[in-house]
């Protein structure tokens, strides 16, 4: 199983490796810092290279458990160590919108209990749905207002890791309506906003709050009786 060297180092963007398998156009590493798609985050895009070629790096998907390069270019042979790069622009962007994204949770969680029914995320921008029956005249404009005051606080991100058994027991760990944490994982990853948002995720985040820019809430809208949408967009300031 390939080790997901991103999970304890976000910041990490160079790494070596063997590769363990190809398959078409798609390797197989035995670590690696892409993110591979998942929880709503996309793939990081970048560059292997070796001894005796290079590949961009187009695409990461996790496949029955195996993480899946896509390669554009020459493949290296099963054995060939690798050096990877990963494209920093992209990678900092998704930080920034994951990160954005738990705020916008943890504004919602603590004003008003409300879970996350859906989410997903692009460079910059985002939707969240939660569990929701209305929304009242000037929602999204306060939204707005408390993420950015949370932003603005630029309180500090911390990663930890917890048994499976623990994390079970704290609800508030999982703030999707649905547990997305597959029951084959023994041990859980808590990413803390401190002071705002602690929940089990496996996604890339920024050190900080401030990091992450200005929020704007671009639309609310209506999924259905009981969900409704926020989309949001990140700004440098």
């Amino acid at each position: 199983m390939t080790e997901r060297l991103y999970l304890h180092d976000a910041m990490l963007r160079s790494f070596e490796a063997q590769v363990l398998s190809v398959d078409d156009d798609r390797i197989e590493l035995d670590r690696t810092a892409f993110y591979a798609t998942g929880g709503g985050q996309p793939y990081d895009t970048g560059h292997l290279v070796w001894d005796t070629g290079a590949a961009t790096v187009t695409d990461v998907r996790s496949v029955d458990g195996r993480i899946l390069h896509s390669l554009v270019g020459p493949l290296p042979e099963v054995g060939t160590t690798v050096t990877g790069q990963v494209d920093d622009e992209r990678r900092w962007q998704m930080m920034r919108t994951h990160t954005a994204m738990h705020i916008l949770c943890g504004v919602m969680w603590r004003q008003w209990r409300r879970v996350v029914t859906g989410g997903n995320m692009d460079a910059l921008s985002g939707r969240m749905d939660f569990e929701i029956d209305q929304l009242p005249e000037g929602f999204g404009a306060e939204v707005e207002t408390l993420c950015n005051a949370e932003i603005t606080a630029d309180r500090p991100i911390e990663v930890s890791f917890i048994p499976r058994a623990d994390a079970v027991l704290d609800r508030e760990l999982i703030r999707t309506k649905v547990s997305l944490v597959p029951e084959s994982v023994p041990e859980i990853r808590v990413v803390d906003i401190v002071g705002l948002d602690r929940q089990a995720d496996g996604g890339t985040h920024v050190s900080s709050t401030g990091q992450v820019g200005r929020l704007e809430v671009v639309k609310t809208e209506s999924k259905g009786k009981g969900f409704k949408r926020i989309r949001f967009v990140l700004h440098d300031a």
